[in-house]
């Protein structure tokens, strides 16, 4: 039985703390800066099982019950953290921000649903988090809790690393605004397993800036913007009118974000048939997701 305590001894925390408000744990945490804040669970504890993480405590999240829930404020939805993929997915916060709760209910099997958190989406930043191309697309902001006050950034400079939570600061909501339009989220799947996307995009139309807004996901660290194709794609689009786009242009607007998000190799090396495979999935699901929205 000896034998077995230096392997698992050093994946088990030292503490746990368990707030119940957001005071409590922006407190813990400064008082323990090695400590994890930990919500669900479901990125955390495989880093900690496989051994690639070893926190010297626990801050959990899971008895704050103002970051469970949403609220309306000033033309946004305000999301707790804290929220679940599961309750993401409910026709209720369906008609509220449509792509997001279509990313919500593939996110994997009931037992990740039903445990993840869309804080622990972000903040994990895994290239295949299914939440982050759409709040990306939507151009979210983060509202983040510390030991020196509550301040905003956007969801994209997290992501990107241009703007990282301090010692003791936590994701407490995220701040959408609410378009009152069509979304829509897509994402293609590897045989390894049927909820891992390979890519996936999100679409966005908004109508009172008359811009449609693209963000692909899973292909490269943070979720690529192809601006260029959405300006031109949303000059096409008669606002005032029916929306409805030729087939040709659709094609043309799938074609122009897979070569912008999945470019060729540099020099003059062949493309291999991994990229090009990869290029057309990207086109294929930019191409369907604009269909869709503006049908």
């Amino acid at each position: 039985m000896t034998t077995h305590a230096p392997q698992t001894a050093p994946h088990t925390a030292r503490s746990v703390t368990l707030p119940a408000s957001l005071d409590e744990a922006v407190a813990a945490l400064t008082a323990m800066p090695a400590a994890v804040p930990v919500a669900g669970g479901t990125d955390l504890m495989a880093a900690v099982n496989h051994g690639r993480l070893r926190p010297a405590g626990l801050v959990g999240l899971s008895r704050i019950n103002e970051i469970r829930g949403w609220q309306y404020q000033d033309g946004h939805a305000l999301l707790g953290a804290g929220l679940t993929h599961a309750r993401m997915g409910r026709p209720d916060f369906a008609a509220l921000i449509p792509a997001l709760a279509a990313a919500a209910r593939v996110a994997g099997p009931p037992q990740i649903r039903n445990a993840g958190t869309l804080g622990g989406n972000i903040v994990s930043a895994s290239p295949t988090g299914d939440s982050l191309p759409v709040l990306a697309a939507l151009e979210a902001d983060l509202v983040v809790v510390g030991p020196l006050g509550t301040r905003e950034l956007p969801v994209s400079h997290l992501l990107a690393g241009r703007d990282m939570l301090a010692p003791g600061e936590l994701v407490a909501f995220v701040r959408v605004p609410l378009l009152h339009a069509p979304q829509v989220f897509l994402k293609a799947t590897g045989r390894t397993g049927p909820a891992r996307a390979t890519a996936s995009v999100a679409v966005v139309l908004d109508p009172a800036r008359r811009g449609v807004r693209c963000a692909v996901g899973a292909i490269a660290p943070m979720p690529l913007r192809p601006l260029e194709a959405e300006q031109w794609i949303a000059s096409l689009v008669d606002w005032d009118g029916e929306r409805g786009l030729a087939p040709e242009a659709l094609t043309a607007f799938g074609e122009y974000v897979g070569a912008a998000c999945v470019p060729d190799p540099q020099g003059d090396e062949k493309v291999p048939p991994t990229v090009l495979h990869l290029r057309r999935t990207v086109a294929a699901l930019a191409r369907r997701a604009l269909g869709r929205a503006l049908s």
